[in-house]
């Protein structure tokens, strides 16, 4: 919950302070938070290549995930915010997951910190390493999860507001990010370990059950999802 809450209450307070307080001066504020955008994701794909430790990555991958919501603000219309508010709704759930698998997996001499000792899911969890499988597929913005919609409609805004070159860009970071996700995946199914993971507490598995239902099945209920994002986004025109 505090991996994601502040990142969303900053996006609220940005997006009323903008859209509000500096509207009659759009075109210069698009200016920077394009910038800001750019040096989020790059940033964010990038510094976490290198991690090795599962919390780290995920952490230097969060402001990757703050660049790509903000493609949507730059773009400054009503498809953009839209954009905005059902990228936050996504990344929330795919966080509150992937932040309980990672609580939930305990081995005896402790929590699993590195990358590495993800070795041995598939074979000791099967659940559970197809749920955390789908998180990172979904973080990666692959289709059909919700974090491939999530990422197409800012996208989308920004191509028609014109910002070529900003959605470009957030198309590549999002190519190099899905590097790690995929790592991630590579090694729960296909590195072997003789350690066995210790039971899952029951709060995190209906919190990991929930957040892996609506990554998994989000085009189900898309059409409602939109609906509240759109008259949310409204709001501001």
């Amino acid at each position: 919950f505090f991996a994601a809450a502040p990142k969303i209450a900053a996006m609220a307070l940005l997006v009323r302070v903008t859209m509000d307080a500096f509207e009659p001066v759009t075109h210069d504020w698009q200016q920077v938070i394009s910038f800001i955008a750019i040096a989020s994701m790059v940033l964010g794909a990038f510094a976490a290549i290198g991690q090795t430790n599962i919390k780290r990555l995920m952490a230097y991958s969060s402001i990757g995930h703050m660049g790509y919501a903000l493609v949507g603000l730059a773009a400054g219309t009503a498809a953009g915010l839209n954009g905005v508010v059902l990228y936050m709704m996504v990344y929330m759930v795919m966080t509150l997951g992937a932040f309980a698998c990672i609580l939930a997996m305990r081995r005896k001499d402790g929590m699993v910190e590195e990358i590495s000792d993800l070795a041995g899911l598939s074979s000791s969890n099967p659940v559970l390493a197809l749920l955390l499988t789908a998180l990172m597929f979904s973080l990666a913005g692959i289709p059909p999860l919700a974090g491939f919609f999530a990422k197409y409609f800012v996208f989308v805004a920004a191509i028609e507001a014109k910002l070529y070159a900003l959605a470009i860009i957030g198309v590549l970071a999002s190519v190099v990010g899905a590097f790690y996700y995929l790592r991630i995946v590579k090694v729960i199914w296909f590195d072997s370990s003789d350690e066995r993971f210790l039971p899952m507490p029951g709060e995190l598995k209906i919190v990991l059950g929930l957040s892996g239902v609506f990554v998994i099945f989000f085009y189900v209920f898309a059409g409602y999802l939109f609906g509240i994002t759109t008259t949310a986004a409204a709001t501001f025109f």
